[in-house]
C-alpha cells in the first residue's frame, strides 16, 4: 500500500511540473512572437514617412493589444520559426539541447534559453525615427527657403506617431538607432531660414522667388520677413518696374485683409515704396479706398494708422485718384483733431495734396468739420504744425477766390469747412495773433497769409 501511494505521488508531480513546463514554453514562444513584430517594425523603413509612422503606430498598437498572438495560431508559428532561422547558430543549440534532455521538461527549458539568448541579442537594436528628440516628421508642403525639400512646419503626425510607438517600448531600454531618417527637421522657435536678408538688393528671379513665397505660405512670420523685403528693394526705381511686371502688386495687396496688425503695417509699407512710381499707382488705385477705410477705423495713432496715412499721401500726391477719397474728408479731419502729434502732422500733408488741387475745393470745403479745429491755430504747437495748418488755411483762401465760392456761402452748413475758416472770423484773429510769434518762420508764414486776405 505504502508503494502504491509513493507511485501515486510520483505521476502527480510529474503531471504538475510538465503543465508548469508548458506554461513556460507558451510565454517563451508569445514573448518571441512580440519581439518578431518589433523587428519587423524596425525594417519597415522603406516607404513614406508620414505613411512609415502611422503603419508604426498601427502595429505598436495591435502588439499591445494581443499579447501573445496578433493573427491567429496558424500565423503565429511561421513568424517564429522564421525568427530562428535568423540565428543559424541559436537554433541549433536549441536543436542539441532538446535531444539532450530527454523529455518534455528537457525541451522547454532549452527552447526557453535559446528564445531568452535570441531576445537579448536584439535588445541592443535603435529606435526608430519617431522616437528622436528635437525632431519632427514634415509634411510635403512650402519649400522650405534656404533648405532643400521638406516644409516649414512640421506636421503633428510625425510625433504622435512616434508617441504610440515608443509606448510600445515601455519598461525596456533601447538605444538611438545609428539609421538617418530620410526627411528630418529640426525644430525651431522663432527662427525662419529665409533665403536672403531683408536688406538685400535681389535681382528680377530673386524676386520673384520672394513673390512665390509671400503668396504660398500663411505663416506671420514669413509673411513679414518677406514683406520687408520686397519693401526695402521697392525703395529702387529699377525693382519697382520689376515688382509690377511679376505681378507681384496683388499680391502683396491682397494682405491688406488679414487681421495681423503687423503684416498689414508691413504691406502699406511695401506699397507705399511702390506707389513713388507713376504705373504702380495705377495698380495701387484699386485698393486705395480699402485702405482708406482701414486707416480710419484701426486703432488711433498705430503704427497701421501711420502707414496707411503715408500710402494715401503719395496716392494723393498727383490729382489723379483723389477723387476716390473725397468720401473721407469728414474723417480726415476728425482725425486731424484727435490724433496725436504726429498723426497730425501726416494727416495734414494728406489735406494739403486735396487743398493744391483746385478741383476738390467744393468737395473739401463743404464737408463738415470740427469747431475745436480752430484750435490748432494756437501758438503753443511747434512750428511744423503751424506752418501746416496755415498752409491749408492759404490754399483754401486762394480756392475759394479763384473758383468764385465766396457768392455761394448759403450752399454751405455752420459745420462746413467753409464757414469755419471765411465766415465765421475766428481763424483770422486766431491768425493775427500769430503775428507775434517767437519762430521767425512761422511770423514769415502769417504774414504771407494775412497780405492774401
Amino acid at each position: 500500500m505504502g508503494r502504491t501511494r509513493e507511485a501515486g505521488c510520483v505521476a502527480a508531480g510529474v503531471v504538475i511540473g510538465a503543465g508548469a513546463c508548458y506554461c513556460v514554453y507558451r510565454l517563451a514562444w508569445g514573448r518571441d512572437e512580440n519581439e518578431k513584430i518589433w523587428d519587423e517594425d524596425e525594417e519597415s523603413t522603406d516607404t513614406s514617412e508620414i505613411g512609415v509612422e502611422t503603419v508604426k503606430g498601427a502595429k505598436t498598437n495591435a502588439g499591445a493589444g494581443s499579447g501573445a498572438k496578433l493573427q491567429g495560431d496558424s500565423e503565429v508559428k511561421p513568424e517564429v520559426s522564421l525568427g530562428l532561422e535568423d540565428c543559424p547558430g541559436v537554433k541549433e543549440k536549441a536543436h542539441s539541447g532538446s535531444h539532450s534532455g530527454g523529455g518534455l521538461e528537457a525541451k522547454a527549458k532549452a527552447l526557453f534559453n535559446t528564445l531568452k539568448e535570441q531576445a537579448s541579442a536584439k535588445a541592443g537594436k535603435g529606435a526608430r525615427v519617431g522616437t528622436i528628440s528635437g525632431n519632427r516628421t514634415l509634411a510635403q508642403s512650402l519649400p522650405c527657403p534656404g533648405g532643400r525639400g521638406g516644409g516649414c512646419h512640421p506636421t503633428r503626425s510625425g510625433s504622435r506617431a512616434g508617441g504610440r510607438a515608443s509606448g510600445k517600448s515601455k519598461g525596456k531600454a533601447r538605444s538611438k538607432s545609428t539609421r538617418a531618417p530620410a526627411t528630418t527637421w529640426p525644430v525651431r522657435r522663432g527662427k525662419f531660414n529665409f533665403p536672403y536678408k531683408i536688406d538685400d538688393i535681389l535681382s528680377a528671379p530673386d524676386l520673384q522667388k520672394v513673390l512665390n513665397i509671400l503668396e504660398r505660405t500663411n505663416d506671420p512670420f514669413i509673411q513679414e520677413v518677406a514683406l520687408v523685403t520686397l519693401g526695402n528693394n521697392a525703395a529702387y526705381s529699377f525693382n519697382q518696374n520689376a515688382i509690377r511686371e511679376l505681378g507681384g502688386v496683388p499680391i502683396i495687396a491682397k494682405l491688406i485683409k488679414t487681421k495681423d496688425p503687423i503684416i498689414r503695417e508691413k504691406t502699406y509699407n511695401a506699397l507705399n515704396n511702390l506707389s513713388v512710381n507713376a504705373e504702380n499707382q495705377g495698380k495701387i488705385k484699386t485698393y486705395i479706398s480699402q485702405v482708406c477705410d482701414d486707416t480710419m477705423v484701426c486703432r488711433l495713432d498705430s503704427a497701421v494708422q501711420m502707414a496707411g496715412l503715408r500710402l494715401l499721401t503719395n496716392m494723393t500726391v498727383t490729382n489723379h485718384y483723389q477723387h476716390l477719397l473725397s468720401y473721407s474728408f469728414p474723417d480726415f479731419f476728425a482725425l486731424l483733431f484727435l490724433g496725436n502729434h504726429f498723426t497730425k502732422i501726416q494727416i495734414m500733408k494728406l489735406i494739403i495734396n486735396f487743398t493744391e488741387n483746385p478741383a476738390m475745393t467744393r468737395e473739401l470745403v463743404s464737408c463738415k468739420v470740427p469747431s475745436e479745429l480752430i484750435s490748432l491755430f494756437n501758438k503753443e504747437w511747434d512750428r511744423e504744425i503751424l506752418l501746416n495748418i496755415l498752409t491749408i488755411f492759404e490754399n483754401i483762401n486762394d480756392n475759394i477766390k479763384n473758383e468764385g465760392l465766396a457768392s455761394s456761402r448759403k450752399e454751405f452748413s455752420r459745420s462746413s469747412l467753409f464757414f469755419l475758416f471765411k465766415e465765421s472770423g475766428v481763424c483770422v484773429k486766431k491768425i493775427k495773433a500769430l503775428a507775434n510769434h517767437n519762430d521767425l518762420v512761422v511770423k514769415v508764414k502769417v504774414l504771407k497769409v494775412l497780405t492774401k486776405l
